[in-house]
């Protein structure tokens, strides 16, 4: 594999999951720790990445002013994660999916007296030290897809749950209105997440329109509310509109 085919695909597990390790990313992709290293110092000075002791998480974002610009994609994710912060109620259940932008509606809802529900482990790891959060683990097995936990028994677990609000991450959401994923395990855990709570939220910036994805996770339509930005494909939009979902720009 070469370099850049290395580092794209680093980054795309960073857009998934919000954090990697060097062993999981050298068994990932075939390659030493001593490469992957090299690939996360490059991407580091690029300001793509954050290096942290064993890998690496997302670029911290920089308040304006504060000695760099959000480049448009973290921008749009920040400002989709503030709003949808906006649409959950003190004292409901959360069910968070997976991905950058319900990592960063976890900061959001810091100090805030909700319980978090999640597979996540870098929302466990943005919440874990909050004193107000109430903050439950999915069980499951580590997946190829590093910090989530998958399986039958993170799908045991969903079916135990109910909660008052699901917010959904996908990898791409068609014309027609088809929300997929490119994670064959994670396809079933999203769509049960859903399924578990009484309102359902998907969060998706302009670049998931259409995205990428073989694996469909539900509708469009299926969703009570879709947080997204000015720019989202108006097709699938229209999708939704027709079946009543309330439609949050940013």
């Amino acid at each position: 594999m070469l370099t850049h085919q290395r580092e794209a695909a680093i980054l795309e597990r960073l857009e998934a999951v919000g954090s990697v390790t060097v062993d999981e990313l050298s068994r990932l992709l075939d390659v030493s720790g001593t490469t992957i290293r090299r690939d996360l110092e490059r991407l580091e000075l690029g300001a793509r990445l954050r290096r942290v002791h064993g890998g690496a998480t997302v670029a911290r974002t920089r308040a304006p002013g504060g000695g760099g610009e959000l480049d448009d994609d973290t921008r749009e994710k920040e400002a989709i994660a503030r709003a949808t912060a906006g649409l959950i109620a003190d004292g409901q259940v959360v069910l968070l999916d997976i991905g950058i932008t319900t990592m960063r509606l976890a900061r959001h809802l810091r100090g805030r007296p909700v319980t978090v529900i999640t597979n996540s482990l870098a929302v466990l790891d943005a919440l874990r030290d909050d004193d107000v959060v109430t903050l439950i683990l999915l069980g499951g097995m580590l997946g190829a897809k590093t910090r989530t936990l998958i399986g039958p028994l993170t799908e045991e677990a969903l079916a135990r749950v109910h909660a008052d609000v699901a917010v959904i991450s996908s990898a791409g959401v068609k014309p027609e209105g088809a929300v997929v994923t490119d994670l064959t395990h994670e396809a079933s855990i999203k769509g049960r997440m859903r399924e578990a709570a009484d309102r359902s939220i998907l969060v998706a910036n302009a670049t998931k329109f259409p995205g990428t994805g073989s694996y469909r996770i539900a509708s469009i339509a299926d969703f009570d509310a879709v947080v997204t930005t000015a720019q989202a494909d108006s097709r699938a939009l229209a999708t939704a509109a027709r079946a009543g979902v309330e439609d949050v720009r940013v």
